[in-house]
C-alpha cells in the first residue's frame, strides 16, 4: 500500500534528534508549559515573522480563543467557507456567534473575496479565511475588504504553516493566525497541539490568559478561560521538526510539480498553483471520484476526501436551512476532490505508480472512444 502520508519514514530520518529531545524532557521533570514551550513559541514567532506566538493544545482552541480574544460572541456574524473542516464553524459556535458562508473559488478551493463582500452585514465582526490544502487564500484582497468594513480577520492556517504570499507568511496578514500541529500536518506533533500568532500585544495578552483558565497570574482568575496548554514533549518534538520544515516543504513542492506536469498533460484538473503553496495535500478533481477511489484502494493506493460534505449541508448546521445549490462551487468540489499521497519522502517510483493508476482511471475506455 502506498499511504497518503507516511510518518514512520519521517521519524526514522530524524530519530536521533527526536529521541534526544524527548529524553531531555523526561529527564528535566518539567512537562507542562516549561522551557521547551517558551523556546518553541520564540522560534516559531521568528519563523513566521510575528511578535507573539501563543502555544495551545489544538488548532481548534486557537480558533475559539482567537474569537474570544477579539470579543466576538452572541449576535455577531463570522464569515467563512463551507468547504473546510468543522473545527472552523465549531469555534464560531462555541463563542455564540453565527457562521455565515461564502462560496469558494473553484480553482483554488479557497473562499471567494467576492463572496465575502456579498455576505457582509452590519452584524459581521470577523472573517475566517482558510488556506486550504496549503494554498494561501487571496489575503491581499480579503484584507482590503476587511479593512474597508472594519472587520477583524482570523486566519485558519491549520494546513498552511510555511506558506506565503510574496514573502509574507500566512498567519501574518490577519489580526490573529491560528495553526494546528495535529500529527498529519506539515509541522506535526506526536499528539495534539496548536498555536495562535499575532502582532497585537493586547490580543496576545488575552490569549495567554484564556489558555490557562482566564488568569494571567496563577490562582488569580479574571474570567472563565479553558485549559489549553501545550505540553513540553510536544514542544520539544516541534522544535526539532521546525528545523527541518523548509527542506520538507521544498520536497513537497518537488512532488507537487511532478504530479502537476503529468496531470496537466492529460487534462486532470488540480488545485491552482502558487509559489507560496506548501502542499499539505495534493488534490485533484475527478468526475468519477468515488469509483476511482475504490479502484485505487484495491490497487494499493491510499487516498482521502477532504471534504465529502460541505458544512452548510452538515446536520450540525441544519438549523440554517441551507439546501443543495446554496453554494454550488463548494458542493461540486465536495463531489469531485481526491487527495493523493503527498509527503516529503514519497519516492519517484511510488509517485509514478500513483500517477499511472490515476491517469488510467480517469481516461475514457476504448469502448467510449469508439
Amino acid at each position: 500500500m502506498i499511504p497518503i502520508l507516511d510518518l514512520t519514514q519521517q521519524y526514522r530520518s530524524i530519530k536521533a534528534e527526536i529521541d534526544a529531545a524527548i529524553s531531555g524532557v523526561l529527564e528535566s521533570g518539567s512537562f507542562i508549559m516549561g522551557a521547551q514551550v517558551k523556546a518553541f513559541e520564540a522560534e516559531i514567532a521568528s519563523y513566521l515573522g510575528v511578535k507573539h506566538a501563543i502555544a495551545m493544545n489544538s488548532g481548534t482552541d486557537a480558533l475559539h480563543l482567537a474569537l474570544r480574544a477579539l470579543g466576538i460572541g452572541p449576535g455577531d456574524e463570522v464569515i467563512t467557507s463551507p468547504f473546510t473542516f468543522v473545527a472552523t464553524t465549531e469555534a464560531i459556535g462555541i463563542v455564540g456567534a453565527t457562521p455565515v458562508f461564502a462560496d469558494i473559488n473553484p480553482q483554488t478551493f479557497n473562499i471567494s473575496p467576492a463572496g465575502i463582500e456579498r455576505a457582509l452585514t452590519k452584524r459581521t465582526k470577523a472573517i475566517i479565511p482558510i488556506h486550504l490544502y496549503g494554498l494561501p487564500a487571496d489575503m491581499p484582497e480579503i484584507m482590503k475588504i476587511a479593512d474597508a468594513a472594519r472587520v477583524a480577520v482570523v486566519e485558519d492556517c491549520a494546513q498552511s504553516v510555511g506558506a506565503d504570499i510574496n514573502g509574507v507568511m500566512t498567519g501574518k496578514f490577519g489580526k490573529i493566525g491560528c495553526f494546528s500541529f495535529f500529527p498529519s500536518k506539515n509541522l506535526g506533533a506526536y499528539g495534539d497541539g496548536g498555536m495562535a500568532c499575532t502582532d497585537d500585544a493586547e490580543a496576545a495578552e488575552r490569549l495567554r490568559s484564556l489558555r490557562i483558565h482566564g488568569g494571567a497570574v496563577k490562582y488569580h482568575h479574571d474570567e472563565l478561560g479553558v485549559n489549553s496548554r501545550l505540553d513540553e514533549i510536544q514542544a520539544a518534538v516541534l522544535r526539532v521538526k521546525l528545523r527541518h520544515l523548509a527542506g520538507w516543504t521544498e520536497n513537497r513542492r518537488r512532488v507537487a510539480r511532478r504530479y502537476r506536469d503529468r496531470f496537466d498533460a492529460v487534462g486532470i484538473a488540480s488545485q491552482a498553483d502558487a509559489s507560496g503553496h506548501v502542499y499539505h495535500q495534493y488534490t485533484v478533481r475527478l468526475k468519477n471520484r468515488d469509483g476511482a477511489r475504490e479502484r485505487l484502494s484495491a490497487q494499493g493506493i491510499q487516498t482521502m476526501i477532504y471534504y465529502p460534505v460541505p458544512l452548510h449541508l452538515q446536520p450540525v448546521h441544519s438549523h440554517m436551512n441551507l439546501k443543495h445549490g446554496a453554494f454550488p462551487h463548494s458542493e461540486q468540489a465536495a463531489d469531485e476532490v481526491l487527495s493523493l499521497p503527498m509527503y516529503p519522502e514519497l519516492t519517484t517510483a511510488s509517485q509514478d505508480e500513483v500517477i499511472e493508476k490515476v491517469v488510467a482511471l480517469s481516461s475514457p475506455s476504448p469502448a467510449a472512444v469508439a
